[in-house]
């Protein structure tokens, strides 16, 4: 799996970015997941093609160690389909964008 993960967090730093991504985030099905939507203007051709299976997003975990953000963009709707693919470098420039702003307004420096 493609994912970008931040690791070695204190618990208390565990606790802000969980509050954060509660703030910030759809929470998933499970303790600790959440989903990154991606906004219409990034979404591949695959996906524009297919809006009946969005809305489009990554998923975001929290571990006991760090966070993890998944770098396939899932679909709300559908498993199995051509628009469900690996992120594009703009839809990894949005992640990376939204852990920059993440770290940052939560103080993290790991």
């Amino acid at each position: 799996m493609r994912q970008i993960v931040i690791d070695e967090l204190s618990p208390m730093e565990l606790d802000n970015i969980d509050s954060y991504l509660k703030r910030s985030l759809k929470q998933g099905p499970m303790i600790g997941l959440y989903w990154l939507q991606l906004p219409p203007d990034l979404l591949s051709e695959a996906q524009q093609g297919h809006e009946e299976h969005g809305p489009f997003y990554l998923a975001v975990e929290v571990t006991r160690d760090g966070v993890k953000f998944e770098l396939l963009v899932r679909s709300q709707t559908n498993l199995h389909c051509s628009c469900i693919a690996h992120a594009s470098p703009a839809q990894r420039q949005f992640v990376l964008d939204f852990m920059d702003k993440m770290l940052t307004e939560e103080m993290i420096r790991a």
